[in-house]
């Protein structure tokens, strides 16, 4: 891990002062939830800096943020940028984690609208991306968060779909509920403030029927701070969910 480290704080070292800026005004936009000013900024600095895997794996990142938020018909569009953005920085750098996991994040979502033979191609190369993540950075929270939503669709998966599409169309991963809740709660424990985790493991706990536990989840979740876009609609949807969960007797 302090290899990692070093790396990457050589790699910031060695910008130009102008990317450099480019780079701390695009975090900036990113954390104040700008993201059309975020990737101008990125996009900046990877002119001045072409290449730059730490321009490439921010771009990712701020392309899926915006397309979690954006209409409908913009965001194949946006994650389809996210994974190319994502791609190129692992060819760069094959080493920096948030390649893999901003890749995996992308591929996810591109799966969601994607017929059932590329759904299954996508996952395994979801899964791949995330086990390359953590293995490379094992403290990051978000491979493990990404991997908990990818089991959870998972077990949503009956067993003869599951035989249906081996037969038809390759291997399909194995896994389900037990895996995600693992992940998820790992994800928590590594950054215990970050919404998405507990949201996340809240909707296994519905699918799964652990009602009561999902409901002490959401309650702690609506109170942790909007940190990406999409944490507001979350906020609206915890509150939709606690109010079904009362209904449930």
């Amino acid at each position: 891990m302090i290899g990692f480290i070093t790396t990457v704080s050589l790699v910031l070292l060695s910008l130009p002062s102008g990317a450099m800026e480019s780079l701390a005004d695009g975090d900036a936009a990113f954390f104040r939830i700008e993201y059309p000013l975020a990737i101008a900024s990125y996009t900046d600095g990877l002119q001045q800096s072409p290449d730059n895997p730490e321009f490439l794996w921010r771009l990712a990142r701020a392309y899926v943020c915006r397309g979690e938020v954006a209409p409908e018909e913009e965001r194949e569009a946006m994650f389809q940028a996210a994974e190319g953005y994502a791609m190129r920085c692992i060819r760069v750098d094959s080493l920096l984690s948030s390649g893999h996991t901003w890749r995996a994040a992308a591929l996810g979502y591109l799966a969601l609208h994607a017929g059932m033979k590329d759904q299954v191609w996508l996952s395994q190369e979801l899964i791949n991306e995330i086990e390359l993540a953590i293995a490379l950075n094992p403290i990051d929270g978000a491979p493990y968060s990404i991997k908990g939503s990818f089991y959870r669709a998972l077990g949503n998966v009956s067993w003869f779909q599951r035989q249906l599409a081996k037969i038809f169309l390759g291997n399909v991963p194995d896994g389900g509920y037990e895996q995600s809740e693992t992940a998820l709660k790992r994800a928590i424990v590594l950054a215990p403030d970050v919404m998405r985790h507990h949201y996340e493991l809240a909707v296994l706990y519905i699918d799964w029927d652990r009602h009561e536990e999902a409901r002490d989840i959401l309650v702690r979740a609506a109170q942790l701070p909007v940190r990406v876009a999409i944490d507001r609609e979350r906020l609206v949807r915890i509150q939709e969910l606690l109010s079904s969960l009362n209904d449930v007797k």
